[in-house]
């Protein structure tokens, strides 16, 4: 048994780079195929415990470098593993929160973003990353803290904005600060602790700040599940029916973005939000106009109120009967001014009405 432990352990120490990128592929698979609704108790507390072995594994580690601690000799083997852990660990925690992130980012608005945390998810395979000190670790720990509050302070709450995300922050924060107090009542390097865990702390929620008053941060758990244009909309019997005129082989097409505009025809804008279940809130559907210029002028904000609780999110529709021909977009946007997604259109007035006009028919 020892000598198949000592064979694993040599092949370990010459295959690391591939050990590691495989260990980070299987958390981001294991929570691809395995993520659950972002409201799910059994999701949220694998999170946790997550988390909470990440923390306690850093948490020694902190005190293992400035040595503090001694690792007893029938335990250094499988610490000398640690790091496979942690690998894990960090890549299903990265990939859960890149996932939802993604399905509530609106390309246009928050690409920024999304690119910096899938680049934070390929940082964590280079080797300068891995073998560097504790700080790059405590920075990647804050990003998944933050990450967990800021999505399920809102679930809990039943409504995004500014509340939630500062309390999210400040949640963040203590977390940390809790974590240094327990370090600082053992160490006696106070400098070290500023440097290594106080400062990359530090640094990343000032960051979060940042792209959050610039609108960069996604709405979680608000998602677009689809957006359209439309020449009518009905409700029937708790469903949708609404009218288009683009044939269905233009299926990049969301309903009429080419919307020729006959006598008397209004535009609708029809938007189905997933949200969580109990959740309450709403949204502003932001009309703008291109004028050819002064460029993207607003001409209408309505708020559409949101109910949680349905597979496939809440529906609900805007419409406008003044409107001036040429390029349009609708953006769907948080009571605080964050896009949860747009639809751009092109509108064509025509002075006569064609008796031969078909519409087709979508049930949602």
């Amino acid at each position: 048994m020892t000598a198949l432990k000592e064979r694993l352990y040599k092949l370990y120490q010459e295959n690391e780079v591939k050990v590691d990128i495989a260990f980070f592929l299987g958390g981001f698979f294991f929570d691809l195929f395995t993520l659950s609704d972002i409201d799910n108790l059994f999701g949220i507390g694998q999170q946790i415990a997550y988390l909470l072995i990440l923390g306690t594994v850093l948490y020694w580690d902190f005190l293992a470098t400035q040595g503090l601690v001694q690792i007893p000799k029938r335990f250094e083997k499988a610490w000398d593993y640690r790091q496979l852990l942690v690998h894990f660990l960090f890549g299903s925690l990265l990939s859960i929160y890149s996932l939802f992130f993604i399905k509530s980012a609106s390309m246009f608005s928050s690409i920024i973003f999304i690119v910096l945390l899938l680049a934070v998810m390929v940082a964590n395979e280079l080797q300068r990353i891995r073998k560097g000190d504790i700080s790059i670790k405590i920075a990647l720990f804050v990003i998944c803290i933050f990450s967990f509050f800021s999505m399920t302070v809102p679930v809990l709450l039943g409504f995004v904005g500014v509340i939630p995300f500062l309390l999210s922050i400040l949640l963040t924060i203590l977390v940390m600060y809790g974590i240094f107090l327990l370090l600082k009542s053992r160490s006696t390097d106070l400098n070290y602790l500023k440097k290594r865990l106080l400062a990359p702390s530090g640094a990343i929620v000032a960051l979060f700040l940042v792209f959050y008053f610039l609108g960069w941060i996604p709405p979680v758990p608000l998602s677009i599940q689809s957006i359209g244009v439309y020449h009518g909309v009905e409700k029937s019997e708790g469903q949708y029916i609404l009218s288009y005129e683009t044939p269905q082989w233009k299926f990049w097409h969301h309903g009429d973005q080419d919307f020729t505009a006959e006598p008397g025809d209004t535009i609708y804008i029809f938007a189905q939000i997933f949200s969580p279940a109990r959740f309450s809130d709403s949204v502003i559907l932001h009309w703008y106009y291109l004028d050819p210029r002064a460029g993207w002028q607003t001409t209408d904000k309505i708020p559409m109120s949101i109910a949680g609780g349905r597979k496939t999110g809440y529906r609900g529709f805007s419409s406008k009967q003044n409107y001036s021909e040429g390029r349009w977009r609708v953006s769907v946007e948080t009571t605080d001014g964050r896009e949860i997604g747009r639809i751009y259109f092109k509108v064509t007035k025509v002075t006569e009405a064609n008796p031969n006009r078909v519409f087709f028919k979508d049930v949602f």
